[in-house]
């Protein structure tokens, strides 16, 4: 039998909910029981394709090719295990599904209404994903905060979930305890009316994650135990800190996993952390630091930079400096300051190596192909992902093989293209259908012998995942090769390039996928350890 765990959140957005989730999975994982998760985002978007990243975040990718919320990512991260369509349910997926069912006649004639329809259609799919993965935990989260109109309808699946099953059911609360400055005291009110707002939707929170910038205090537990009708051990103290793979160890000192379990009349099966203890410590006490730049566009919003962007890429970043028990120091480089200051290229110079992520449209372009000729000519490390391999392609054919018009047809249509579109996603471009159309999830890719990718992977057959529409152009193939560029890596079901190096250099790299998404915390993604290797080699000839 499957138990369900909702998680929701108080207070305000961004408060971890995600990593909160993430962290009971690898918990309960570690007593000895088999877990899966999934997120409900309170978006009428059918996936997360079209949402613009400065304001989403990054778009996440599972290996069956849905475009997903982030935490998504988190939630493979932590457990370990790759996830799939199912686990990820969006306002926009449910309406259209009970819709769909409507005019096919699915209902027999009733009249169809949001509720109880609705809940019903989202407490049918999460009872999908707890079969698929025959799961003894299905973790829930629930995206937005309690309070919210966008999200009442799960919170109403959620009661009758409960009511259904009333011992199968354990309710979470991640609230947000402020200590504004001009007081110095931390504040318990807000999560006081966040599981106020939670009792008018039917539900009574059975643990409380406090999130806070410091520790909870006796007086702070005793006074939410009183007035939010919870136990002072079902309190559980969150405060901020410096690596999120610090959670599930903080938790546990508040004997989280074990309270969890007691809900559900439960005992664990074993008690292991020891591995995930171990990165902690690697994490905490590292032997060195090294300079990563990422030159993108997707991290400035206002005043404020937006990590969120490319969190997928700085976690795979991290877990290879882990690897080698250093800490990465990551600068955000803008592409368009290298198009209008053309000498400011030269910071490259201070980093260990340089990545240049994915990314659409040609804003920041031009910028972006300075920096890739600057790590070329200069023997930088670098890596290139997904817009970064085809701008490393369009960088080598315009300065190397000296097509002075080569370029993207996604930028200029009178162009050399040496990118090029998929000819099927011709048409959809045409009828300015975008979503959900590109070259989505995992695709095999063979290994050329003797290369950087081969001594990375040290296996001739790979599966990686994919979020594009346009791919390197096989007329230009020959030239590129014939130039000094390797195309490493190949589809061997179409022919597409998936990976190019070049051999004279330390580590010049670039992959048409998104390595960076099965990069976990225990187990790094070569490319990324490679990279690293190279970075920190670099740094030191240099010092």
């Amino acid at each position: 039998m499957t138990h369900y765990i909702f998680i929701a959140g108080g207070v305000m957005s961004g408060i971890g909910k995600g990593v909160t989730t993430a962290s009971i999975g690898r918990i309960l994982k570690s007593k000895g029981f088999r877990v899966t998760a999934l997120k409900i985002d309170p978006y009428v978007n059918v996936d997360a394709g079209t949402m613009n990243p400065k304001e989403h975040g990054e778009v996440f990718v599972t290996e069956d090719g849905t475009e997903c919320d982030q935490d998504v990512g988190n939630y493979e991260r932590f457990l370990d295990q790759n996830l799939k369509t199912v686990n990820y349910i969006t306002t926009g997926r449910v309406y259209q599904a009970v819709i769909s069912r409507e005019r096919n006649l699915g209902y027999g004639g009733k009249c169809v209404e949001v509720v109880p329809h609705i809940p019903l259609e989202v407490i049918s799919r999460i009872k999908k994903v707890s079969a698929a993965n025959k799961a003894d935990f299905c973790l829930i989260e629930i995206g937005g905060t309690v309070g919210e109109y966008q999200n009442l309808l799960f919170l109403e699946a959620a009661r009758m979930m409960k009511l259904q099953h009333p011992k199968n059911v354990v309710f979470v609360l991640v609230s947000y305890l402020p200590i504004p400055k001009m007081i110095g005291e931390m504040k318990t009110k807000p999560t006081q009316y966040a599981v106020r707002s939670l009792n008018m939707a039917g539900l009574q929170p059975d643990i409380i994650i406090a999130r806070a910038q410091v520790p909870l205090d006796v007086p702070r537990k005793k006074k939410i135990s009183i007035f939010c009708n919870i136990s002072e051990k079902d309190i559980i103290s969150a405060p901020d800190v410096k690596s999120i793979y610090e959670i599930p160890v903080n938790f546990e000192k508040d004997n989280l996993g074990n309270r969890i379990l007691k809900k559900f009349g439960m005992k664990a099966k074993r008690d292991d952390l020891r591995d995930w203890k171990k990165l902690v410590r690697i994490i905490k006490n590292p032997t060195g630091t090294i300079k990563i730049g990422i030159v993108g566009k997707y991290f400035k919003t206002g005043k404020f930079t937006l990590m969120d962007s490319y969190i997928s890429v700085i976690e795979a970043v991290k877990h290879a400096c882990s690897k080698y028990k250093i800490q990465p120091s990551i600068s955000w480089l803008d592409s368009e300051t290298y198009e209008k200051s053309p000498n400011s290229i030269k910071e490259l110079n201070k980093f260990g190596g340089i990545i240049v992520p994915g990314g659409f449209g040609n804003r920041g372009v031009e910028g972006k192909i300075k920096a890739i000729r600057y790590c070329r000519v200069n023997k930088i490390p670098f890596l290139g992902l997904c817009l970064g391999m085809q701008l490393a392609v369009i960088e080598f054919a315009r300065n190397v093989c000296k097509i002075k018009s080569a370029n993207s047809t996604e930028f200029s249509k009178n162009c050399q293209g040496v990118i090029d579109l998929m000819p099927e996603q011709k048409k959809n471009l045409e009828k300015k259908n975008y979503g959900g159309t590109m070259r989505l999830g995992s695709y095999k890719c063979k290994i050329k012998k003797g290369t950087k990718a081969w001594k990375n992977y040290k296996k001739e057959y790979i599966s990686e995942r994919h979020r594009h529409r346009y791919e390197l152009n096989n007329k230009f193939k020959t030239l590129l090769e014939r130039k000094g560029m390797i195309m490493s890596g190949v589809n061997p079901e179409t022919n597409l390039v998936e990976i190019v190096e070049i051999s004279n250099h330390p580590f010049f790299v670039a992959t048409q996928f998104h390595p960076e998404f099965q990069s976990r915390p225990l187990r790094p993604h070569p490319l990324f350890v490679g990279f690293i290797k190279q970075a920190i080699k670099k740094s030191r000839q240099k010092n």
